[in-house]
């Protein structure tokens, strides 16, 4: 077993994964947890549940989708250093192994006073527990021209699966010389390290195609961005004056796209005949979560940080993007961390199980070039009525090529030990 595959492994218990349940009482029906969405936080609390409850929970998996691709190394895929079937996955080992139960649906409404998930299909199914992890919808008139329609034109690769495969395609058929503006999201939103990664990668497919006339331009709502210093180092070091990072004060915002012209207008200039322009809009908790009312004023849920509940709603717990979680960044290792705090808990209040105060962890890695990895993570407790961080790590500038070499290996392994977490 890797280094890093082991050390993942082993922090599970850190992140409140503990397999100590007692049965369900004799004769007596098995308390429901039915999961919506099966991403990083739902498809890891189903399996925790249904594992360590040793069967005496059933659990159901609400997912329409048959295949899901992961968002977490989707860069990897536009850079070319992964295929697309490499973050696909499928769901037919976790259904199988944990006798998990899959609803291959949407589900549209949560009827809280009747403690019923209502699926696309009609079915409703009733819960005991409900665990709600839709992830991230866009607000799509945050960008001032851009839309719903406009996302073929000027796509967002923020969600899984066709969006992903459109932004390598627009970036295969970049010209030597075309402009590629990608517009940066406000705080907070899924993958705080994401788009400076994208852009990494972006400059890497040019580069080693030979393209590198070409210019990538971020326009960025905030001031600073996470990894900022190491991210410009690398991009200094790896691909000369390619990327350049352009921050409130210098474009004085956007004041609107033009999917048609592929053209951007900002406050000191307007960008012509772009390449291509990928627009990454603000966002919020997915609508399901929104419609049930568990996102104050339309934004993310908040929730019970030693427990991961829903604060309006005790009997729902939310996980992953669509969560207020404190310090915690919206990642895919945190959602798997929250998740295992959440299995913990339900298993607690439904078999009787012993339970131990939440411990949370996160790592986000970014490529910049082959074998140049940077990271920044952390560790996370209840305190005060939010997730805390108690302890904090960043990549440095001028580190050694060892390191930076060792953080790849480390990211890699990550990505086989939690897809494992999820699917298997």
């Amino acid at each position: 077993m890797s280094t890093s595959r082991r050390t993942f492994l082993t922090g599970l218990a850190a992140a409140g994964s503990f397999a100590i349940a007692s049965p369900a009482v004799l004769g007596q029906a098995k308390p429901r947890v039915v999961v919506i969405g099966g991403g990083a936080g739902g498809a890891t609390a189903a399996r925790y549940i249904a594992k360590d409850s040793n069967g005496a929970i059933a659990v159901t998996l609400v997912e329409e989708n048959e295949v899901y691709q992961t968002c977490f190394h989707s860069n990897l895929f536009i850079g070319g250093f992964k295929s697309y079937d490499e973050i696909s996955h499928r769901y037919d080992a976790l259904a199988k192994n944990h006798g998990i139960t899959l609803a291959r649906a949407r589900a549209t409404q949560i009827d809280r006073d009747k403690k019923e998930a209502v699926l696309s299909t009609g079915d409703r199914l009733p819960y005991d527990r409900l665990v709600v992890s839709p992830g991230i919808d866009l607000k799509y008139d945050s960008v001032p021209g851009w839309s719903k329609e406009a996302e073929e034109a000027m796509p967002h690769g923020w969600k899984p699966g066709r969006q992903t495969q459109l932004i390598r395609q627009k970036l295969d058929a970049v010209p030597n010389g075309g402009t590629i503006v990608m517009i940066a999201p406000p705080n907070p939103y899924r993958c705080p390290p994401g788009p400076y990664e994208r852009a990494s990668m972006f400059a890497h497919l040019l580069k080693a195609s030979g393209r590198r006339d070409c210019k990538i331009l971020i326009l960025d709502p905030k001031d600073s961005f996470s990894k900022q210093g190491v991210f410009q180092e690398g991009w200094e070091k790896h691909y000369g004056a390619m990327i350049e990072w352009l921050g409130p004060k210098v474009h004085d915002g956007i004041k609107s796209v033009d999917p048609k012209t592929n053209t951007v207008v900002t406050g000191f200039e307007t960008y012509k005949d772009c390449a291509f322009v990928n627009v990454i809009p603000a966002q919020m908790a997915g609508e399901i979560a929104r419609s049930a009312g568990l996102a104050p004023a339309g934004g993310y849920c908040t929730i019970d940080a030693a427990s991961m509940k829903s604060a309006v709603d005790p009997n729902i717990f939310v996980l992953g993007d669509a969560c207020i979680a404190g310090d915690m960044p919206k990642s895919a290792f945190a959602a798997n961390s929250q998740a295992k705090v959440a299995a913990m808990v339900i298993r607690g209040e439904l078999t009787n199980a012993r339970t131990f105060p939440a411990r949370y962890i996160n790592t986000c890695w970014s490529l910049i070039e082959t074998d140049d990895t940077i990271k920044v993570g952390g560790r996370y407790e209840a305190k005060d009525g939010k997730i805390a961080a108690t302890e904090t790590f960043v990549s440095q500038p001028r580190e050694s090529a060892e390191l930076r070499k060792e953080n790849q290996a480390e990211n890699v392994g990550w990505y086989a030990a939690i897809t494992a977490d999820m699917f298997s």
